[in-house]
């Protein structure tokens, strides 16, 4: 059975879509309708119902796909445990990690790890965290540079690399920016722009802003911090950012009721076996 047959079949049943599958897989629709159709020949069974555009697995497809997922980790999984038995640093590492983290946090780091393991082909991807963390437990990504999650997932190790303290934020020109002494109060008169719901970020910060009892008046969210930077600049609202990422374009509000921070860190798979080219860039990565 072609593993490649067999990692269509999952991109497919992951996303419910043949477009979709090829978008992650970057290969064309028919080839990823070719590797479905063909691992369909070799079973002896459909896979998926296709009725107008939905795609949907059939008996067969969800009976493989237990089977499928822990073929393809195991496969895996033996091509790191042989990496480990080279002295030399090199293969395929797979990463997941959000816009801000690439951006902010990860180029110097980057920077020495490919001077240092030149044979090393690294697939970055960026994500949101809660998508890269999810990748990680599918055993998609070997590992994730990420936002840690609020709550142990299981199975999912993580460490510390970055705290990272985060600021009530506004615009020079905003209401509350010319306030001596704001309080939380005074935030629920104005409306927030902040991360999305789904969002880690987002969780830190209302379930903060809960405690002290204030629902924030949302008037939008967004994924990306620095589309919320851009959003607070022109005064839509007042938001919560990384203080990493103030400068003269943001008021930072010094509420002594609220000590928001975040961790960021990285992530693997507990029961996943780490390749070498992993191991090295877990020990590149700085102490917090």
């Amino acid at each position: 059975m072609d593993t490649q047959a067999l990692a269509a079949f999952l991109e497919v049943a992951d996303t419910a879509s043949f477009s979709k599958a090829a978008e992650r897989l970057f290969l064309s629709q028919p080839a990823v309708s070719k590797r479905i159709a063909t691992l369909e020949a070799q079973l002896g069974r459909s896979l998926f119902d296709r009725v107008g555009r939905q795609v949907t697995l059939t008996d067969a497809g969800r009976a493989l796909l237990p089977y499928a997922r822990r073929a393809l980790a195991d496969i895996e999984d033996g091509r790191r445990a042989l990496s480990q038995l080279s002295e030399k640093v090199e293969g395929r590492l797979s990463i997941g990690t959000s816009h801000h983290i690439g951006l902010h946090r990860l180029p110097p780091v980057l920077r020495a790890y490919t001077l240092a393991y030149p044979d090393v082909d690294l697939d970055i991807q960026f994500m949101d965290s809660e998508v890269a963390c999810e990748a990680v437990l599918a055993g998609k990504l070997e590992l994730g540079i990420v936002t840690l999650p609020t709550q142990p997932l299981a199975h999912l190790q993580s460490r510390l690399v970055w705290p990272d303290p985060l600021s009530v934020v506004v615009a020079p020109a905003h209401p509350l920016a010319g306030l001596k002494k704001p309080e939380l109060a005074d935030l629920a008169e104005h409306p927030a722009v902040l991360p999305d719901e789904a969002t880690y970020t987002h969780r830190i910060v209302t379930a903060a802003l809960t405690r002290h009892g204030l629902t924030p008046r949302i008037r939008l969210a967004t994924n990306y911090l620095e589309t919320l930077k851009m959003l607070v600049m022109i005064g839509l609202g007042w938001s919560v950012l990384p203080r990493s990422m103030l400068d003269q374009d943001l008021i930072a509000l010094p509420i002594r009721e609220l000590a928001l921070e975040r961790e960021l860190g990285v992530v693997w798979h507990e029961k996943r076996t780490l390749s070498s080219a992993a191991l090295a860039l877990l020990d590149q990565l700085p102490a917090p």
